[in-house]
Formats: C-alpha cells, sequence, structure tokens
C-alpha cells in the first residue's frame, strides 16, 4: 500500500523519523490488530494504534458501557452507558481516523474470532482464563502478542514475539492451572492513569514490534505508580510448560 497525498499530512511525524519514514508507515498500514477487551487497556491502546494507521483494527468484548467505567475508560461518554462498548468504540475510532478499517465482535473472544489472519494479539482483558487462550493460539500460530494488566497503582506489561522466539511464553510465568486472583479492578480499585500508562505501551510495544524494534520476548515491567518506579523482571522459560514446552 503506498502513501496518498492525505496520508502523507496525517502521518507526517511518522515520515520525518529515519526509523519509521515512509516504509515503516506502509508496515502499519498493511497490519491487522486484533484487541481483546474494550476497558481501561482497550480505550488507550485503540486509539493510539488508530491515531497511529495501522490499516485494521479488530476489537472484540461483550460488555456494556457502564457508569463505573467512566473514570478509566476514556473512549465512552455517560450518554454511552448500557450500550455495547465495541459500538461505541468503532464510532469514535472512526471518527478519530475514517481510514482505519475496524471490526468489532460484541462478544466473548471466540475460536471464530481468533480465526481471522491478524499480524498481531493485544491482551486488555481482566481474567486469566482468556489471557491462556490468547497466548496459546498465539504460540501456536507463530503471532506477537502483547498483554498488559492493573491493579491499584501497579501495571504490568510483557510481550512476546512468538513469530522470531519459542522459548518462552506467558504460561511459563503465570501457569494456566493458577486461580483466578482474589483481587480485582471491580473489587479493590485502580487508577485510571495508570491503565492509560499501560494501554499507551501496550500500543508503543505493537508499533516497535511491527517495525521489528522489539527485543525483550517475555520481560515482565512493572509499573508503581504510586512511587514513581519501573522494575523490568527477566522470566525464564518452564521446559515442563503446556504450552511451550518441550
Amino acid at each position: 500500500m503506498s502513501l496518498n497525498d492525505q496520508q502523507f499530512m496525517r502521518y507526517s511525524r511518522h515520515l520525518l523519523m529515519d526509523d519509521i519514514g515512509e516504509a515503516g508507515q506502509e508496515k502499519l498500514l498493511n497490519a491487522h490488530v486484533l484487541i481483546v477487551g474494550m476497558g481501561g487497556l482497550g480505550c488507550p491502546v485503540s486509539l493510539y494504534l488508530a491515531a497511529a494507521g495501522i490499516g485494521r483494527l479488530s476489537i472484540c468484548d461483550g460488555d456494556t458501557v457502564d457508569q463505573s467505567n467512566l473514570q478509566r475508560q476514556v473512549l465512552y461518554t455517560s450518554d454511552d452507558c448500557g450500550k455495547p462498548k465495541v459500538e461505541c468504540a468503532a464510532q469514535r475510532l472512526a471518527e478519530l481516523n475514517p481510514e482505519v478499517q475496524i471490526s468489532a465482535y460484541a462478544e466473548k473472544v471466540t475460536e471464530q474470532i481468533l480465526a481471522v489472519d491478524y499480524s498481531l494479539v493485544v491482551d486488555c482483558t481482566d481474567n486469566l482464563a482468556a489471557r491462556q487462550q490468547l497466548n496459546a493460539h498465539c504460540y501456536q500460530r507463530k503471532l506477537p502478542f502483547v498483554s498488559a494488566s492493573a491493579l491499584g497503582w501497579e501495571g504490568q506489561i510483557m510481550a512476546f514475539d512468538f513469530a522470531h522466539n519459542s522459548s518462552l511464553c506467558l504460561n511459563c510465568i503465570i501457569n494456566k492451572d493458577s486461580a483466578e486472583p482474589i483481587m480485582n479492578c471491580g473489587n479493590s480499585g485502580v487508577v485510571g492513569p495508570v491503565l492509560g500508562a499501560m494501554g499507551s505501551l501496550q500500543a508503543t510495544t505493537v508499533i516497535r514490534i511491527l517495525l521489528g524494534f522489539f527485543q525483550q520476548h517475555g520481560q515482565v515491567q512493572r509499573y508503581d505508580g504510586k512511587a514513581g518506579q519501573w522494575l523490568a523482571l527477566k522470566a525464564q522459560a518452564d521446559k515442563e510448560c503446556a504450552v511451550c514446552g518441550s
């Protein structure tokens, strides 16, 4: 896909960068990214990827907008309460960048949705079972996988470039047989901008992977918003992992 005159203007700040330029922007325009979960993480991820010119975005979430979402889910307004999140999100994203092709799935992620040919999958869910499902699918399909979460003042992100590295996966770090965490945003709360920070970092990671700049396969990055500190942890592969083990 070659850039037209309007795209040269819209993406001019990317085109000015030697390490993106026209060739890099064309890579973004030719990409198809699936975002699962359109809550506090999915909102900033989708906004920044649409703005960046990802050619196709598929968004998946079976929930409707609730008033309690508005503290952190920045795509939605008070008038959206009771409406499907993906329908409201698709409308806002189309207004931001009409050139992006948006597919909206108002349901939990299914094998049929995952069967589409994606460039990359972004996990913005709030439950471990869905996260493990996406991890296993991406490993089997050799698709890059970017996952994040947040609770209270703290956020966490990890990403896996399964297209180039199959030695470690999310299940090595968080075993699929682990119980769902007792604490979650619904019963323990979360600071909205922490989700914004993690979602923005997810979007940046997506762009880095698509442009070939990603080197942190399986690294766990944790953010303490209250202390204003970052911590990076190097994970190790589990040889007996049910997903990627030998």
